[in-house]
């Protein structure tokens, strides 16, 4: 291998599985971004515990500060599992899922698995609180199988509300919805779903972007098709009103995102950070035989489209971008990774090759294609749908690329694992513009 394909922007562990990010939140000055992680083996096996990583200046630098929940109570003893952080009176309220799963002749599907949400509280986003058990399977709806879990939190006009992902005894993905008038004490409120849409509804997460509402989750069991749900699993969101969901969209049409999480940032604003990875992949990524695998997306700032969808920005410090430099059309020019390349689609057609990835435009359809060549370890073409698109923008980094078309409205992301750090651009249909991204500082690694 001629490099390691660390990145610069992107949050990965020094070593072991990064999977979703979990606990989102702005805090005290500082951002918090916990994820899923099992420090034990690159592969996934292990301990199932959460990591984390603060930043107190926007991202310009983070540091790790290590495991802060593993397995170590009956109710979790199978893993520390997904869930979300509330901030209120300056305490991290921190909600997740104790996955158990008993031994005996069990499917873990309708039985032999419990799945209990759990609570703690923490004053610094390091350490935390005692595990209260706030829901248990005897506290969900009858028709559930055992796979309830990776609970969302929100406060809404002084009443804690709650979703959880939830798959029904007959194969049906669903969202149960509690509420509270305190954070221990939950009762159930409903269940919405919608017919034929998979066997499961992981990593719900309804939230706001203006005066409009989404429900966002990642199903599994759709079916595939060309344009559509072309993973293994999918993510993505509807538009609700009141408790009805519509207009269901993908929020990356890429080879790797899956389980995005939102919150809030220092200014109010959405924001958006995916695990930029997919479980039961038939695609590989080296860095599993260098020791860890999987990182996170650069954060995404939500808003709204003309249309009623969300459009999303990479939000990356402005002190870790570099000169900008303007390249013709049908000009060859040499960058490293990581970069950040903006084209304006002016014609129909548009094509910008980044060392063997092509991304591509015909007027109707972007095509993001890594078949060529040997850098996408078995990733070979995604498309999305567009219709017309006014502009092309890529944040690429050292061994992934994240795709934003049409100010974000349509995304794919894929992780990409170049020969070397320096790869040659080139444009056809328009020429574009590229600037270096400095690396970002990473403290608390050995």
């Amino acid at each position: 291998m001629a490099q390691n394909w660390r990145q610069s922007i992107h949050l990965e562990p020094q070593a072991g599985w990064l999977n979703d990010p979990n606990g989102l939140c702005f805090s005290d000055g500082k951002y918090h971004v916990y994820f899923q992680y099992s420090p034990d083996s690159p592969k996934g096996a292990g301990r199932k515990c959460w990591g984390h990583f603060e930043s107190s200046d926007d991202g310009k630098s983070w540091e790790y500060t290590g495991i802060v929940m593993e397995p170590d109570i009956p109710e979790d003893r199978s893993g520390v599992y997904s869930g979300c952080a509330v901030v209120k009176d300056g305490i991290l309220h921190i909600f997740y899922t104790g996955n158990v799963k008993l031994p005996g002749d069990h499917d873990y599907v309708t039985s032999g698995r419990e799945a209990n949400q759990i609570y703690v509280t923490s004053k610094d986003g390091r350490t935390v609180s005692s595990k209260k058990i706030i829901l248990r399977n005897s506290d969900y709806p009858e028709y559930c199988s055992c796979h309830v879990r990776d609970p969302k939190v929100w406060i809404e006009n002084g009443v804690w509300k709650m979703v959880l992902g939830a798959r029904t005894l007959e194969n049906k993905g669903c969202v149960l919805y509690y509420e509270a008038d305190d954070p221990e004490n939950w009762h159930y409120v409903q269940t919405l779903s919608i017919e034929d849409f998979g066997y499961m509804w992981e990593c719900p997460d309804q939230f706001a972007v203006g005066d409009k509402v989404f429900l966002g989750i990642s199903p599994q069991g759709l079916p595939h098709e060309e344009f559509h749900h072309q993973n293994v699993y999918s993510s993505g969101y509807f538009k609700k009103s009141g408790d009805a969901l519509s207009d269901f969209e993908e929020f990356d049409y890429g080879f790797d995102f899956y389980a995005p999480q939102t919150f809030l940032d220092r200014n109010g604003e959405r924001i958006l950070i995916g695990w930029m990875g997919i479980g039961d992949i038939p695609y590989a990524n080296p860095t599993t035989e260098l020791g860890w695998q999987h990182c996170l997306t650069v954060p995404r700032r939500l808003s709204v489209s003309e249309d009623g969808f969300l459009r999303q920005e990479p939000v990356i410090h402005p002190d870790l971008l570099g000169p900008v430099e303007e390249v013709g059309e049908d000009i060859k020019t040499e960058a490293e990774l990581a970069c950040e390349i903006e084209s304006t689609i002016g014609e129909d057609r548009y094509e910008i090759q980044i060392g063997e990835a092509k991304i591509s435009y015909d007027g109707e359809i972007l095509t993001l294609d890594l078949s060529a060549g040997q850098s996408g370890y078995g990733r070979t073409i995604r498309k999305v749908k567009t219709g017309r698109i006014g502009d092309i923008r890529v944040v690429a980094d050292r061994s992934s690329l994240e795709v934003f078309a049409d100010g974000g409205r349509y995304v794919m992301s894929t992780r990409f694992y170049p020969p070397d750090t320096r790869v040659s651009i080139v444009s056809a249909g328009g020429g574009f513009r590229v600037r270096p991204i400095r690396e970002m500082e990473v403290r608390g690694f050995e």
